[in-house]
Formats: structure tokens, sequence, C-alpha cells
């Protein structure tokens, strides 16, 4: 079998948290990781260039919908992507409704830019990042149920990490993530956000739903197969990143509006360094994951 040469193309143009992990991976669950990430990043792009005409990118995500569904039917498709991501699909039995879930995901930020309540954010937080993780624990060797509680728990912290790290910028593209019920609860205009005005409020709203995100690490390491904390050590890795970028916030007061955002970042060394103390971690029985030792209190 060729290596799935277009996938790492894509993977390492992405610059990605996730893929920088791919390193410590072996050879065989790496390739499979880059055609599964290739496949995610341009499903991604599609929805999110907005150079491009909505219809248009509607079209094009239900092209990669037919594409993909294609592909686990077991028939061949002129689409590079999916042809390298094909013999992935077929070894570790990668369903089409993971995949389906996950264009719906996108489809979503083309219609929908508000959240009523953290029940349709849940949703969301599914089909943008829990679906990629029970796509990421078939691939690096884990069988149906035995890893999926800790895969859809995961997505949702780091997904919930992920919006409350880019409030600013969604809020540029009119996409308020954080739920209206919320927004509400504080007497924090939609308004407020788009023009980039903190608030008493606003720092409330970002710290509850910090403590949702918060409870998400603590359900992550209680459903960690520790048969598989081998197999699952790249998600463990980005667990353990994320909850840095989470601790960030909190230092700076959830202040992620303004130019103090800068501070929630990571440098290229630093989450080496995470990954590597995570790789050495994960293999010794008394393993437990940084992001269940600490809280957030201030």
């Amino acid at each position: 079998m060729s290596e799935p040469v277009q996938s790492q193309q894509v993977t390492a143009k992405s610059g990605s948290n996730l893929a920088a992990a791919f390193v410590l991976l072996p050879k065989a669950k790496r390739e499979a990781m880059t055609a599964l990430y290739a496949f995610c990043r341009m499903v991604d792009d599609v929805a999110d260039d907005d150079d491009i005409p909505k219809a248009k990118r509607v079209e094009g995500l239900q092209a990669w919908r037919e594409d993909i569904r294609l592909t686990c039917e077991g028939g061949e498709t002129e689409n590079k992507i999916c042809r390298e991501l094909a013999p992935f699909i077929k070894r570790h039995k990668l369903p089409f409704e993971l995949f389906d879930e996950l264009i719906t995901g996108m489809e979503t930020d083309l219609e929908k830019v508000r959240y009523a309540d953290l029940e349709e954010l849940k949703l969301y937080c599914y089909r943008a990042a829990s679906v990629v993780g029970l796509l990421t624990v078939r691939v690096l060797g884990c069988e149906l149920g035995q890893a999926d509680a800790y895969a859809e728990n995961i997505g949702q912290a780091l997904q919930l990490t992920n919006i409350l790290r880019d409030v600013a910028e969604d809020a540029e593209r009119g996409r308020i993530y954080l739920p209206q019920s919320l927004l509400a609860k504080h007497g924090v205009s939609e308004q407020s956000i788009l023009d980039g005005d903190t608030s008493v409020g606003f720092e409330n709203v970002v710290r509850e739903l910090a403590d949702r995100a918060w409870a998400y690490y603590k359900l992550t390491a209680e459903s960690l197969p520790a048969k598989h904390r081998g197999d699952v050590l790249i998600l463990e890795a980005m667990a353990a990143i994320y909850w840095r970028l989470l601790q960030k916030m909190r230092r700076i007061n959830y202040n992620v509006l303004s130019d103090e955002r800068q501070k929630i970042r990571l440098g290229k060394w630093a989450k080496l360094a995470i990954g590597m103390q995570t790789k050495f971690a994960v293999r010794f029985r008394g393993y437990r994951p940084i992001y269940a030792r600490q809280g957030l209190a201030p």
C-alpha cells in the first residue's frame, strides 16, 4: 500500500496541534491518522472559505459526502484524499455515519451562527469534535465501544476550549458560539461581543462555559480506557495541551476579547515537550492525566 502523499501535504500545511502530535505514532497509525486528518481538514476548509459563495460551499460539502459515502461502500472515487483514506476505512471499519455527522456539523456552520442553549452547543461540539474522536479511537486500535465514551467526552472538552479561545475571531465572522441562554443570564448583549467589549458579565459567561469544559475533562479522565491508554496517546497529548490553554485563559480572567488573548498560546517546543511527557507517562500503570489532577479554582 502506497503512502498517503496528498494527505501528507494537506496535514503538513495545516500546522494543527493534532497533526503535530502524529510524530508520536508508529508508522502505520501515523499514515492512517494523516489520511483521516486530511479528510477532516479539507471538509473544514470548504465550510470556512468565506471567499466562496455559500451555495458553492454547500455543493462542495455535498460532493465530499457523496465521495466518502462511495468510499465507505467499497467503491472508487476520483477524490484523492478519499482514495488514500479508503484502505484505512476498510481496515478499521470506519462507518459512513460518522463522516456524515462531521459534514453535517460543517454545514451547520454555514447556516447557524447562534446557539440558543447548552444542549444546542453540545450537539454542535459532538459533530465538530466528538465525531473526530470516535473515528480516531478506531484508527488507533480501539474496537467499537471500547473508548467511545472517552472519545465523546474529549471532543466536548477540546471543542469548548477552542470556542472559548476563539470568541473574538469568531465574532469577527459574525459567529457567536456562546449560548444565548448564558448571555441572557449574565446580562451580556450579542452586540457587545461583536464590538469586542468585555465586562464582568462577559467574564462570568466565559467562566461558566469554562467550568463546563472542566467537567468534560474530568469525564474524559474517568472514561479513559486503561487497556488503551497507550493507543490514545495523541488524544491524551491534545487534552494536556488544551488544558493548559484553558489554564492560560483563567490567568487572564477569561478576557478573551482583548489583546490579552494573545497570551493564550503554546509554542511549538512547548507542545512537543507536552507530547513527549505524555508519551513517557502513559507507559505507567499509575498514569493519571494532568487534566484530572488540577481544577480551575482561582
